[in-house]
């Protein structure tokens, strides 16, 4: 068994084509057959059904047999980072997911300053949900990424880290008149108001829905879906309101914030495999990260009320 095979077996998992499979891997189609079939053989088992009306499928074997490659090639991923960095081959590389919300709010800044500092070590983002970020995680495509808390906590196997504790509040265009008088307002306000929410798959709109929810109330829809980037267009076009993160207030005069009461509150951590020690340019990145994150405190550059849960020395 190689890593190879391993490669080539994962790769036609994810992508159900043998064709794809040997184009994403860069290798010709008999080639990628051959070896599957030689891990195949010598695991005893097929992993794949090959005559399968929709494309190949993971026998029950190859179910059992994915996990599993996918931590192999993980951990020999790490294996190579660690080595390259102490015997000076590369400088590293920092594979960060983050929400879109956080994106917008401070992780480009910190990518910058980042950079500023390690210019040789290379960086790669991945803009998702927390739930895909996870996933991702838990399958060694991320190194580290910033991810929302949900309230039945965050998966086991990974390590994790508190860093903000932000509020959400209402926003809406500033051109126009505020929402509501006394500065804040409920969620039975709120549903009196046109709605803009995020695509499925975003924390936030699950947190508003829910709110609407427990408050026995129904939300007006004015636009569902898009991006956190396209929704602060709408409420900045005057299409209708929305529940955001205020860490995206930072930089939007055209936005008006009021804050919803009772508080909706959420928790932002920095997440990473546990059963992998974290390599020198991922240390380097949570201690860049955590001091940015001070120093914007210190500086009362936060907008809103978002308060830091961890110091870079701590």
């Amino acid at each position: 068994m190689t890593l190879t095979q391993l490669a080539y077996f994962v790769a036609l998992a994810d992508v159900r084509s043998f064709t794809r499979a040997a184009e994403l891997t860069g290798v010709a189609q008999p080639t990628l057959s051959r070896q599957l079939r030689a891990l195949e053989e010598e695991l005893g088992a097929p992993l794949v059904d090959r005559n399968a009306r929709e494309g190949p499928v993971l026998t029950p074997a190859g179910e059992a047999v994915l996990p599993l490659a996918r931590r192999m090639l993980a951990d020999s991923e790490s294996a190579r980072s660690a080595v390259a960095e102490i015997v000076g081959l590369r400088s590293g590389r920092v594979r960060v997911g983050a929400t879109p919300s956080l994106c917008i709010g401070v992780v480009a800044d910190v990518l910058r300053v980042f950079h500023e500092q390690y210019p040789d070590i290379r960086l790669e983002l991945v803009e998702d949900g927390s739930q895909p970020l996870v996933r991702s995680l838990a399958r060694g495509d991320l190194d580290v990424a910033l991810v929302i808390v949900p309230p039945t906590g965050i998966d086991p196997s990974l390590h994790t880290t508190p860093i903000l504790r932000e509020r959400l509040s209402v926003a809406s265009p500033a051109a126009g008149s505020a929402p509501s008088a006394r500065g804040s307002m409920s969620i039975r306000e709120l549903s009196r108001r046109p709605l803009v929410v995020p695509r499925q798959g975003y924390d936030v709109r699950e947190v508003t829905l829910q709110a609407y929810t427990d408050a026995g109330v129904t939300p007006r829809f004015a636009v569902e879906g898009g991006e956190m980037d396209a929704v602060l267009r709408l409420v900045e076009a005057g299409t209708g309101v929305a529940v955001v993160p205020d860490l995206v207030f930072a930089g939007r005069p055209r936005l008006r914030r009021t804050v919803l009461t009772p508080p909706l509150f959420r928790t932002v951590a920095l997440a990473r495999r546990a059963d992998l020690a974290p390599t020198h340019a991922v240390g380097a990145f949570r201690t860049t990260l955590l001091s940015f994150l001070a120093e914007l405190s210190a500086g009362g550059g936060f907008p809103g009320d978002v308060q830091v849960l961890h110091r870079p020395d701590s």
